[in-house]
C-alpha cells in the first residue's frame, strides 16, 4: 500500500534533522521535506497554502483561526522557542535606561501580529507596567523595504500601529533615531554596524530571562506546526502520526546535546549549558505536547486577545487537533 505524500515546509534545525534526512519517516507518510527561512514558509503557507504541512508563527496561526475560512489546524509541536528579552533594542540617545521609559515612544516591529513582539509587549506589561496601547507602532521591514503583511489584522482604536515609509527599514530607522525602539525576532543588522547607536534594552538579558523563566515557569513559544485543513478533513490520522514523528526526531536531539564522546553541536561548552538547562528547566526543557504547554500557551493567547489581534479570548484547547490533546495508556 503506497503512503500518503505530504510536503513540509520548515527551517533547517536539529530538533527536526531526523524528518528532513529521512532517518524518521511518519508512519503512513512520504514526507518531502522544504528547507526555507521562517520567513518564506509563513509568507507562501499563510498567503499561498503551498504546504501540506507547514512551521508557522503561533500568531499568526491564532489570527487565522478568527478568519471566514479556516484553512489550518495545528498540532502541539514548537520548534521555534526564544526567551525574548534579549530582542528589544533601543536607540542609544533615545534616553531608554528601563522598561518604562518606553512608554509614549515610537516602537518598531516588522509586523504588529508577529509572535514575538506579541511575547515581548505581553511581558512589558505584566512583568514591568508598560501598557500595551502607551506608544505608537511602526511596521514594515526590517532590512529591505516595503514588506507586506502576511495576514490582514483589524485593531482596536487604542492600539495605534503606522506603515513606515516605501524606502525606510527599521533597522536604519532605529540607528538614525527615527524610531525609539525595536522588538523584533531577528537582530537588526544595525546592531552591529551601528556604531554603537543601537543597543539591548536589557544587556544582562540572560540573567534576565532566567529570572523571568523562575517565576512564570515559562518559556516563550514563537512557531507551531500546522496542517492544511484540507489534508487533515480527509486523512485525520495524520496529526498524530506527523506529532508522533516531530517527538522522536527531538528525543534525538536531546540524545546528541549531551553526548560527551565528541560535540555534535559547534559550542565548546556545550555539556555545561545542557546540565544548565535541566537543572533551571528540568530535563524535557523543550517541552512538545499539549499537558506541559497548556500555561503557556494560555498566557500567550490571552497577550494576543489584549493585544488587539483576537475578536474574544481562546482556549489553549482551541489551537490543536482534539485527538493530539490526549494520548492513550497501557
Amino acid at each position: 500500500m503506497s503512503k500518503l505524500r505530504l510536503s513540509l515546509g520548515c527551517w533547517n534545525y536539529d530538533r527536526t534533522r531526523g524528518l528532513q534526512d529521512g532517518r524518521i519517516q511518519p508512519d503512513g507518510i512520504d514526507l518531502t521535506y522544504l528547507d526555507m527561512p521562517v520567513e518564506e514558509t509563513f509568507f507562501r503557507m499563510l498567503r499561498h497554502r503551498e504546504f501540506d504541512v507547514a512551521e508557522m508563527s503561533l500568531s499568526s496561526y491564532t489570527v487565522s483561526l478568527f478568519k471566514e475560512q479556516k484553512h489550518f489546524i495545528a498540532i502541539p509541536v514548537f520548534p521555534s522557542r526564544f526567551f525574548r528579552h534579549s530582542c528589544i533594542y533601543v536607540n542609544a540617545q533615545a534616553g531608554i535606561k528601563e522598561p518604562k521609559d518606553l512608554i509614549g515612544k515610537k516602537i518598531g516591529n516588522p509586523e504588529y501580529q508577529m509572535t514575538a513582539p506579541v511575547w515581548i509587549r505581553g511581558i512589558l506589561k505584566d512583568e514591568y507596567g508598560v501598557p500595551v496601547d502607551g506608544q505608537t507602532y511602526y511596521q514594515g521591514g526590517e532590512e529591505e523595504p516595503n514588506r507586506p503583511e502576511k495576514l490582514k489584522i483589524e485593531l482596536p482604536p487604542n492600539i495605534k500601529v503606522a506603515q513606515i515609509g516605501g524606502e525606510d527599514t527599521l533597522a536604519a530607522m532605529l540607528r538614525d533615531g527615527r524610531i525609539d525602539a525595536l522588538y523584533t525576532a531577528r537582530m537588526p543588522s544595525t546592531f552591529h554596524t551601528g556604531g554603537g547607536r543601537v543597543k539591548r534594552l536589557f544587556e544582562n538579558y540572560m540573567e534576565v530571562e532566567q529570572a523571568y523563566y523562575r517565576k512564570t515557569k515559562i518559556f516563550p513559544i514563537m512557531h507551531t506546526v500546522a496542517i492544511k485543513r484540507s489534508v487533515y478533513e480527509k486523512h485525520p490520522w495524520v496529526a498524530m502520526s506527523l506529532y508522533k514523528a516531530f517527538v522522536r526526531a527531538q528525543r534525538d536531539t536531546y540524545d546528541d546535546l549531551y553526548v560527551t564522546a565528541a560535540l555534535k553541536a559547534m559550542l565548546p561548552w556545550l555539556t555545561k549549558h545542557v546540565e544548565d538547562a535541566r537543572a533551571l528547566m528540568g530535563d524535557d526543557y523543550w517541552p512538545y505536547g499539549f499537558a506541559p504547554n497548556r500555561e503557556a500557551l494560555a498566557t500567550f493567547l490571552r497577550y494576543h486577545h489584549e493585544q488587539g489581534l483576537s475578536k474574544r479570548l481562546l482556549e489553549p484547547e482551541e489551537l490543536f487537533a482534539p485527538e493530539t490533546l490526549e494520548s492513550f495508556r497501557i
